[in-house]
């Protein structure tokens, strides 16, 4: 197989994190104006609840896929042999999910006002499961689902504004954005087949893929738990409303970590590759330079949402969404802690094997959050969700750091890398002196906040600069290169 650039596979993916943050920026500002709090609140607390069941359909078999069949993916047999095995499962399992779902909206009388929703929402297990994404990050091919993604996120933009014109309408949201996921995945499956011969089989070697699995899968609950708890306890605790407010706040703090996270996606199946055929030296490069990478883009990122949380809140929402803000700078600095977390759990301790340390260290942190979620929200409401998701993430970051503290202890205790972290720090110094500066030179809403974003991004890369950054000045030598050949 012809191997691909990291570059251009960051590019790509970072692109369609690019249009999944880019969709969001242009629909929720326009369904949190059209639609009310509450009905913002019945969409969220839906959506939340189906991945619980998603979870279940999903059985941790996409990171289990892309670890183990970056190893086979060389050989055309054993790859379509095993993505078989591991989508018959998969579908099992997406039966046995929606078998759950039934069973608990007969059971659990108080969801009844959510059915209608919840039931839209769950074509998104059975779809998921067809998407076979992790088909897609085996081979590191990022161009097709880019392409897919552009289009069907037109589609949805214009169903959006010829739809949802009432309060009431939040249905229908729902409907087109599940109608984004069923289409998109269909053709994923169909166009999968290009690189695998992938069917349903029963001849499926349990013995091998179901312990790993499961280990994987009890991980990924924990994780849903503490991800989603916030959310399900704030609404059983407090009210529509509150979730209302408080999933302002999280789906602005989760477009920024999911443009963040786009570099480390398209890096796990390299690392797998290399950790799989014994490459340390390899495997220990291509991980300083996502660490590298991450390290001057986390913290800017972080203290710029935190300088600009108003701003943006009343620019992707309005100003009936104002109390989120206090949550959203709260919650900002988690995406420090989860950015460097998924690091050390997904690249370094999943393709060392060591999913029982994560399955561990995810439990504790799930149970932490929990408590903290039902201590703090009868004082703090939607603020002390956000502080307990915070306090959660920077415990999972310690616990998956000392798990794999003697695989990371050569890459991240090296000179430049120590370097690397300071001159970010410095460099936020920077973005905090140019967002106040604007702050009481501007009284425009518009125009403070994009001179904000555009002065903090030039103060931040001149501090770099001026301190002899490696990655800000090959960066430069990048573009200094790119456009030298452009005029050749």
């Amino acid at each position: 197989m012809k191997k691909k650039s990291l570059g251009v596979n960051a590019f790509l993916n970072g692109l369609r994190s690019v249009l999944n943050l880019i969709f969001p920026l242009i629909t929720f500002p326009y369904v949190s104006r059209v639609l009310s709090v509450s009905g913002i609140g019945i969409y969220n607390f839906s959506n939340t609840y189906i991945g619980y069941f998603v979870l279940i359909a999903g059985l941790g078999i996409e990171t289990y896929a892309v670890r183990e069949g970056a190893k086979y993916r060389e050989n055309k047999n054993k790859i379509d042999e095993f993505s078989s095995q591991v989508f018959s499962l998969n579908m099992i399992a997406t039966l046995v999910a929606y078998l759950l779902l039934f069973a608990s909206l007969i059971i659990f009388k108080n969801l009844h006002n959510y059915v209608s929703c919840i039931l839209i929402f769950s074509l998104q297990i059975l779809f998921t499961t067809i998407g076979t994404e992790w088909i897609y990050t085996i081979y590191e091919d990022y161009t097709y689902i880019t392409v897919r993604s552009i289009i069907f996120k037109i589609i949805s933009i214009i169903l959006l504004f010829l739809l949802v014109k009432k309060p009431e309408d939040y249905l229908i949201y729902a409907a087109i954005t599940v109608f984004s996921a069923v289409g998109s995945n269909l053709l994923n499956f169909i166009h999968a087949k290009s690189f695998v011969d992938i069917r349903l089989t029963t001849k499926t070697n349990w013995r091998i893929h179901l312990k790993p699995i499961l280990i994987i899968f009890a991980s990924s609950v924990a994780v849903t738990i503490y991800v989603y708890s916030d959310t399900t306890i704030l609404g059983l605790i407090k009210n529509d409303y509150a979730v209302g407010i408080y999933s302002t706040s999280v789906k602005i703090y989760q477009m920024a970590q999911g443009l963040l996270s786009a570099l480390l996606t398209v890096t796990i199946p390299r690392l797998a590759f290399l950790w799989g055929q014994r490459r340390v030296g390899e495997y220990n490069q291509v991980l300083s330079k996502v660490l590298d990478s991450l390290g001057i883009l986390v913290l800017p990122a972080a203290i710029g949402l935190i300088m600009l949380s108003k701003e943006i809140v009343l620019i992707i929402a309005s100003e009936k969404y104002m109390p989120s803000v206090n949550s959203l700078r709260i919650i900002s600095w988690a995406i420090i802690f989860s950015i460097f977390s998924w690091i050390f759990s997904d690249c370094v301790l999943i393709p060392a094997k060591r999913e029982n340390l994560v399955l561990r260290n995810t439990v504790i942190t799930a149970i932490e959050n929990i408590v903290l979620n039902f201590v703090l929200i009868p004082f703090m409401s939607y603020d002390g969700t956000s502080l307990s998701t915070v306090i959660a993430e920077l415990t999972a970051m310690i616990m998956n750091g000392y798990s794999c503290r003697d695989i990371i202890k050569p890459v991240i205790f090296k000179k430049n890398t120590l370097k690397n972290l300071l001159d970010s720090v410095v460099g936020c110094m920077g973005i905090v002196v140019i967002c106040l500066l604007c702050d009481l030179g501007f009284k425009s809403l518009i125009i403070k906040t994009i001179l904000s974003v555009v002065l903090s991004i030039v103060m931040y890369g001149a501090i770099l600069v001026l301190l002899k950054n490696k990655n800000a000045y090959s960066l430069l030598n990048r573009v200094k290169t790119a456009i030298e050949n452009k005029y050749k």
